[in-house]
């Protein structure tokens, strides 16, 4: 009840009286991975980094002291983090212990992630089968669909990155996930054109239009994560932008109040669902309150 108690205080503090502090973080920990992606640019799998515990610490303690009390553990591939003795699960009762209501970490799939204590998995699916391959190489696809399955866990989700490559797949990921017994719901995000990566990224008009279908589908029923308000938001450029209700720390120690993709001047063109959902839940949009609600409580 404390936790449920916190959220309408800080939407007072944070949007009525517009501190505008965040209420989750992103914190990348590393950026090894064992995966080279044709969506992602070079500093996404440098691998020349593994953050220390310590500085780990200071940072949670940093988002805390803020206001966020959701943490979203990233890399490279987050699940290859160690630093000596300690584990990406020693951050995750790192997290609780300082006080965060929900931790959640976002892997490529590629091994086992049964171990993980996190309340929310999130695995990154580009595309059913053959179109996710095509993205991340082959045979990966196989590879997450055996961990995905194999991991016990209650709070298992996929989320897929929509892009020029891809963008003919989505129905059949939202059926895939519909249809597993071990996957939660999926998240639909469009390509987000940092440099190097601009040639992904779909036309405006082709996006709205799948927007529409996945609309369509999650009438339906469909397990799908955004909310309709939510995804209804990602067919225009907002006119106001909400990206500090999530603050950044990148893997060399760099803290953002928003996204990377403000200073890359890319902001017009993002595909980030969170974009729209932050929109919607500023806007007090009930299906979209329901939504983040359940995901995060």
């Amino acid at each position: 009840m404390k936790n449920l108690f916190y959220l309408p205080m800080w939407y007072f503090k944070n949007v009525l009286l517009k501190k505008e502090k965040p209420l989750q973080t992103v914190l990348f920990i590393t950026d090894y991975c064992n995966l080279r992606c044709k969506h992602c640019n070079e500093t996404g799998h440098a691998g020349t980094t593994m953050k220390p515990y310590n500085k780990i610490k200071e940072e949670l303690k940093y988002a805390y002291r803020e206001g966020s009390r959701f943490v979203d553990f990233e890399g490279g591939e987050p699940t290859l983090w160690r630093d000596g003795k300690y584990r990406i699960n020693d951050l995750i009762d790192l997290a609780k212990e300082i006080g965060f209501f929900s931790t959640t970490v976002t892997t490529n799939g590629q091994m086992p992630f049964d171990y993980l204590k996190a309340d929310s998995i999130w695995v990154s699916v580009d595309g059913y089968k053959e179109y996710h391959d095509m993205v991340r190489g082959e045979g990966t696809f196989a590879k997450l669909h055996k961990n995905i399955a194999n991991s016990h866990h209650p709070a298992v989700s996929i989320n897929m990155a929509i892009n020029k490559l891809n963008y003919k797949s989505v129905l059949d990921v939202i059926k895939y996930a519909n249809a597993s017994p071990y996957i939660k719901s999926v998240s639909l995000n469009f390509h987000t054109p940092y440099p190097g990566t601009e040639h992904m990224m779909l036309d405006w008009d082709k996006r709205c239009a799948i927007i529409d279908k996945i609309i369509a589908m999650k009438k339906e029923g469909y397990a799908i994560m955004n909310s309709v308000s939510g995804l209804r938001a990602m067919k225009k450029t907002p006119s106001s932008k909400y990206c500090w209700v999530s603050n950044f720390i990148l893997t060399d120690g760099t803290r953002l109040r928003e996204c990377a993709g403000k200073q890359a001047g890319i902001c017009d063109q993002c595909g980030f669902c969170m974009s729209g959902e932050m929109a919607s839940v500023m806007k007090l949009k009930p299906d979209t309150i329901l939504a983040g609600m359940k995901l995060r409580m």
